[in-house]
């Protein structure tokens, strides 16, 4: 009964639909929850521009999902992928399993975690003594399912953001301690946002998320008062206005679900498929990854889109999301605006 009545008190969430301009981020944070394999994204950004806001009305925005009930890892009842080794034992075996719905995770991973607290820890003593397989979940377990939130990723330790990167692209996490080593499913979008002024990460890191979204400060002057009074008026009285964007939020919402169903059955023409590599070649990108994910973006636009095939315009409003940052060969280099890279899609695909 507790933590039901704790729940009336969950801080109020600026509604997702409420929030004006920055543009390539929400959409880059849509495509990802739509198609979580495109890889995650990277949001750079002067201060305060509302990139943890945007980030927390998108997973308010989001689904129920259904879990195992009491279960650490969140775990699906049916995808083997997404389930943990008990739970797979008690269906082998026949057992009943209680599931709940829940809203989906949304774990914020501080600045100074240590890698134990992040992946996890295997008690050595009590494996060795008992004889049992003591596990005490981390971070990524708590965000299987769900969305990993990395404020100022660029001051995190390089080796803890290879460990993130790792787990979001296998979709799972290993943990290994004196010979004991346990697995489980970590299958997350990883986000992660930070300010340029404060250092780039490095190329060979930033080439391993899916998108990277650039926001800068809003200089019209009307847009920056109506912006102001809107968070105002939603910190005086939030109830209100989660009300007042009940509709739009739930007509997001089922978009959303909509374009996740639909996305499995939206199809790329060859043709299209040949163009995107063309442009990658253009830009003399390194491997394949800037192909791969700009074909899952343009896919989980057109579902957005509710179309059931990729159309010009949707790998338009989505290549330079995918693309910009795998430019940079020099770490002292800054990341192209975008600028490039939309030259050369015009010109490998004729537009004016």
């Amino acid at each position: 009964m507790v933590t039901q009545n704790l729940k009336k008190f969950d801080t109020p969430v600026f509604p997702f639909t409420a929030i004006v301009g920055q543009d390539e981020m929400k959409l880059a944070l849509l495509l990802n929850v739509i198609d979580p394999k495109i890889g995650g994204v990277m949001i750079m950004g002067d201060r305060g521009t509302g990139k943890s806001t945007t980030i927390r009305a998108i997973a308010d925005v989001l689904p129920e999902i259904e879990i195992v009930k009491d279960d650490p890892f969140n775990s699906h009842k049916s995808d083997l992928d997404l389930m943990g080794n008990e739970v797979k034992l008690a269906i082998q075996n026949n057992e009943s399993i209680n599931t709940e719905f829940i809203k989906i995770p949304m774990v914020d991973l501080p600045l100074g975690a240590t890698e134990d607290r992040v992946c996890g820890t295997i008690d050595i003593e009590k494996a060795l003594t008992e004889g049992i397989k003591a596990f005490e979940p981390g971070l990524l377990a708590k965000a299987n399912r769900g969305l990993l939130y990395v404020d100022e990723v660029n001051l995190l330790d390089d080796h803890l953001v290879d460990i993130l990167l790792d787990s979001a692209a296998s979709g799972w996490n290993t943990v290994e301690r004196e010979g004991i080593s346990i697995r489980h499913p970590a299958r997350f979008v990883l986000i992660g946002s930070g300010n340029p002024e404060e250092g780039e990460l490095r190329p060979q890191l930033l080439d391993r998320f899916g998108m990277h979204a650039e926001i800068r400060t809003v200089k019209d002057p009307e847009l920056r008062v109506k912006v102001v009074e809107e968070r105002t008026s939603f910190d005086q009285t939030p109830i209100n206005w989660i009300k007042k964007y009940e509709v739009q939020q739930q007509k997001l919402r089922e978009q959303i679900v909509n374009a996740q169903e639909r996305l499995y059955n939206v199809e790329l023409d060859y043709e299209l498929r040949i163009k995107i590599s063309q442009v990658c070649s253009r830009l003399d990108v390194d491997g394949l990854r800037g192909d791969i994910v700009t074909n899952r973006a343009a896919k989980a636009h057109a579902a957005f889109m509710g179309l059931d095939k990729v159309t010009v315009s949707n790998i338009k409003e989505i290549i330079r999301l995918c693309l910009r940052h795998r430019l940079r060969k020099d770490p002292l280099e800054t990341i192209d605006s975008g600028d490039k890279v939309s030259k050369i899609f015009a010109e490998v695909f004729e537009l004016d």
